[in-house]
């Protein structure tokens, strides 16, 4: 389900700025700046997806990460308005724990994590951040977390068991 791309000029993509940092190489004749942003888009209905563009000037590094992101568009397993099982996801020193809630929760996670599970269209969801608080750590390991995430039926089959004999 994963595997197969995902054309992003089909779903209504938004956009979530999360980090701009403006970055300066040294050369002979002083300083060079530019800017690095990094982007999360999502359709809000399970496609999600993060990207990082760089660039001399803001709006085209924004840009730049945009088109990054709508290539790693990836598919989450939503049941209902929530995940269908606890994870951790893992990137360098960031881990982030998502857990499922209730009905009526809402999202409770910190800033760029928050992003990634609103626009993944989560309604009841806790993330929990251990370890970094690098905002393009805590990024990629919630996606790390939400690539890892299976369906009841998904598991079922990989088993060759029916999702009566998983459940009972």
């Amino acid at each position: 389900m994963r595997n197969k791309l995902i054309d992003a000029n089909q779903l209504d993509i938004k956009e979530h700025v999360i980090d701009i940092r403006r970055v300066t190489k040294v050369v002979k004749g002083g300083r060079n700046f530019r800017f690095a942003a990094l982007v999360v888009v999502g359709d809000e209905n399970g496609f999600v997806g993060v990207g990082t563009g760089k660039a001399m000037e803001i709006p085209d590094a924004i840009r730049k990460g945009i088109q990054d992101a709508k290539k790693n568009l990836i598919q989450v397993p939503i049941v209902g308005t929530t995940i269908p099982h606890e994870v951790i996801g893992h990137f360098g020193a960031g881990n982030v724990l998502i857990m499922p809630a209730k009905e009526g929760t809402g999202i409770i996670a910190g800033g760029p994590v928050r992003a990634v599970l609103e626009l993944a269209g989560l309604k009841d969801v806790r993330a929990k951040s251990l370890g970094t608080n690098n905002s393009r750590n805590m990024v990629n390991a919630t996606m790390d977390g939400l690539k890892q995430l299976k369906r009841t039926e998904e598991v079922a089959r990989l088993r060759g068991k029916s999702v009566e004999e998983l459940l009972g």
